[in-house]
């Protein structure tokens, strides 16, 4: 049975199963223990929504604007969230798996233990964000941009840097690969001679 969810303004929704939402604005609402199943997100304002405990299920939150939003315990399972809009927002102990972020804009925002697995950030933006304790395990990064965000401690040994784009400051203690070393030296202007 479909759930059709209408225009709420500074509401809580729990324990919804959705998979069907139109043309709607969402201001000041926090979901809680709600699931979204196969949810194209294309006519749904939202401004200033919390996601609490929810799972999206092969949703498409493409072109999606998420400013100041605050998202907890989320899971999101074989997503399109192409040219997808995070600024300044919250994310704490998410889990994306196989999702798709090319052309993603996470820049400004705190991410505490997120974990991306086989997810596809192509061309996308973490620039002056903050990540703690956070995953990154069969990824594509390819040019991708952190500066000015501290990737110590996060290992991308795993992932695909091809073109990645990161300044100094980021780079330290990032943990990679010997391979991703020497394109990440190059990158950087070092020039390695030969023994």
């Amino acid at each position: 049975m479909k759930k059709i969810l209408r225009n709420y303004e500074e509401e809580d929704i729990v324990n919804l199963d959705i998979d069907f939402i139109d043309e709607i604005l969402l201001k000041n609402v926090t979901f809680r223990n709600c699931i979204f199943h196969d949810v194209i997100f294309d006519k749904v304002s939202l401004l200033k929504v919390d996601f609490v405990e929810c799972k999206f299920i092969n949703c498409d939150l493409s072109n999606k604007e998420f400013e100041e939003a605050y998202f907890l315990k989320d899971n999101f399972d074989n997503c399109r969230m192409l040219g997808f809009s995070f600024l300044d927002g919250y994310l704490e102990k998410i889990k994306f798996t196989d999702c798709s972020f090319t052309y993603s804009n996470f820049s400004g925002s705190k991410l505490k233990e997120v974990c991306f697995n086989n997810c596809d950030l192509s061309d996308g933006s973490f620039i002056s964000s903050e990540l703690k304790k956070c995953e990154f395990n069969e990824c594509i990064l390819s040019k991708c941009e952190f500066n000015h965000t501290s990737l110590s401690n996060i290992d991308f040994s795993s992932c695909n840097l091809d073109g990645i784009i990161c300044d100094l400051f980021s780079v330290k203690g990032m943990i990679i690969d010997g391979y991703q070393a020497h394109h990440l030296v190059n990158m950087l202007g070092v020039k390695i001679k030969d023994f």
